[in-house]
């Protein structure tokens, strides 16, 4: 009973991480990102240098970065170490590198 019992538990396990991964997901629709790239070219902010920081989906950025606000979408934006980032202004993380 044991040897079936511990296989299994181990998969919940590891079905429930996968799950707590997905709800963490962020998705940008597409109309999203035609709207904040437009604002961003027609809107640009001077970067602000974040030495230490790796810059990536899920970097968190410090309090001293100002979010910008983009109408009609629920994130905000920054321009970080050189790169335009969306950022969920409640959490502080970054959810998508804008190219």
């Amino acid at each position: 009973m044991k040897t079936i019992l511990i296989p299994a538990v181990a998969g919940l396990a590891l079905m429930a991480g996968i799950g707590i991964a997905a709800a963490d997901e962020v998705i940008v629709t597409p109309e999203q990102q035609t709207v904040v790239k437009e604002y961003v070219h027609k809107h640009p902010v001077a970067s602000v240098n974040v030495l230490g920081l790796e810059l990536g989906i899920g970097s968190t950025v410090p309090d001293t970065v100002e979010l910008q606000e983009v109408p009609d979408v629920q994130y905000r934006y920054a321009v970080v170490n050189d790169h335009t980032v969306l950022i969920d202004p409640g959490t502080r993380r970054v959810v998508q590198v804008i190219q």
